[in-house]
């Protein structure tokens, strides 16, 4: 869905692990690198969208992760005037996403990229909190940035929270 504005909506989907590290994937065929995303459908929720997607580009549903949080704002970026399609109609300029925080409550071996016959993805790895923002491509770094730090919150907590679980658990265990 095209906005009046030209700005496509859009999730963006963060998956964390135990560690506070990130699932950063490669685009296929490319040595681009970037976190899951994809478009909203007429009559789909963001969040509705965002499971759409997980299981389309990596594979894994609903069952398999926890939402953490969300950003408030759709966050938006422009195309580079090179990537516009100028002969499209609605033209599309750039996106705006929501963008979710999720934490992988399964193993990463069921992170599969052969879920469609159309894979966008063909490698993955888990990375550092701030290290996408040094290596994402330019023009997404803004969003990035703004999704990371207020994302920042819930994966904090999140380890707080296991923490806690282990002392309790470690303390019983004596």
């Amino acid at each position: 869905m095209i906005d009046s504005e030209g700005f496509r909506s859009n999730v963006g989907i963060v998956v964390c692990n135990d560690f506070g590290k990130l699932l950063w994937t490669r685009r296929i065929g490319q040595n681009s690198w970037q976190f899951a995303q994809g478009g909203v459908d007429p009559g789909e929720s963001a969040e509705q969208a965002m499971f759409r997607e997980l299981t389309e580009e990596i594979g894994l549903e609903e069952k398999d992760v926890k939402i953490l949080g969300v950003t408030k704002e759709w966050l938006k970026y422009r195309l580079p005037n090179r990537y516009i399609r100028h002969d499209s109609k609605p033209l599309c300029i750039g996106q705006k996403q929501k963008w979710f925080m999720l934490k992988l409550t399964t193993h990463d071996s069921n992170i599969r990229f052969d879920a469609t016959g159309h894979p966008e993805f063909d490698h993955f790895m888990w990375v550092s909190y701030w290290y996408p923002l040094r290596q994402v491509i330019s023009f997404k770094r803004d969003v990035y940035r703004q999704a990371l730090v207020e994302l920042l919150p819930s994966v904090i907590n999140q380890q707080a929270q296991q923490r806690k679980s282990r002392k309790r658990h470690h303390k019983h265990k004596r």
